[in-house]
């Protein structure tokens, strides 16, 4: 089984989705959207997704309409926001208890990923400040021959979407691969993200190849505090939106 299959076939074991969420009893409370508190900060929001992720199982709607339901405000994250004037920055909020990964992304004016996967992880990312593009791509067949022609085994954008300030997104591998940037020329952006499981690698594509390389990532930061081995990384190691 080649690595595309493999994501494939392993995705949404953590999370489970749909009907067979619904069907957990034991998890009925952190099912109904209509139940959520709003979150009134960042606190109250981290404290519920640790509640909902110590389960075994996590309803993917209800995460979303909770993180959405939490207004942006400056003044709770802004000792997590560290900016690079050479790449984003990923910047560890909380650990989520081994469960997920919970971060800002700082990105200055037209900074942006590589197109990239999520190691079977699933994602769920909030805008807290500007607006972010999100180009969304089909993984890469595993049927082709990647040492053909670049030309005949590009990767093409099958979708495009802003997201704005308070808007959530989410994406796993089984919906595909995708590339995120700030697309403005005059505004940072700030998102916040989390990822569960918590990974420290995922494949990197060629848009003209559709050839993938592993990167490692690094947190620019940890709890507002620099850390030693992000200085050292340099661009382009970190892959993670």
């Amino acid at each position: 089984m080649d690595v595309v299959e493999n994501y494939r076939s392993n995705c949404n074991k953590y999370i489970q989705i749909g009907k067979e969420t619904e069907k957990l009893d034991a998890n009925e409370k952190y099912c109904d959207v209509a139940s959520i508190r709003v979150p009134e900060t960042l606190t109250d929001l981290i404290l519920e997704l640790n509640k909902i992720f110590a389960l075994d199982s996590v309803n993917v709607e209800y995460v979303q309409t909770l993180m959405t339901m939490y207004k942006s405000n400056p003044k709770e994250w802004r000792k997590f926001a560290k900016f690079d004037q050479h790449r984003y920055t990923r910047n560890l909020v909380d650990e989520g208890n081994g469960k997920f990964n919970l971060m800002l992304l700082c990105w200055n004016e037209n900074q942006g990923s590589s197109i990239h996967s999520h190691a079977n992880s699933h994602c769920f990312l909030k805008v807290l400040e500007g607006s972010v593009k999100e180009e969304l791509y089909d993984w890469p067949s595993q049927h082709q021959d990647l040492a053909s022609e670049p030309e005949q085994h590009g990767l093409e954008c099958r979708k495009i979407s802003t997201f704005n300030t308070n808007e959530v997104a989410y994406i796993s591998d089984n919906i595909g691969l995708h590339r995120v940037e700030n697309p403005s020329h005059t505004d940072k952006a700030v998102t916040l993200h989390l990822y569960s499981p918590p990974f420290q690698e995922c494949y990197c594509f060629d848009k003209m190849t559709g050839h993938s390389t592993v990167s490692k990532m690094t947190f620019w930061s940890k709890f507002g505090k620099r850390t030693p081995f992000g200085k050292d990384c340099g661009i382009g190691v970190a892959e993670n939106n």
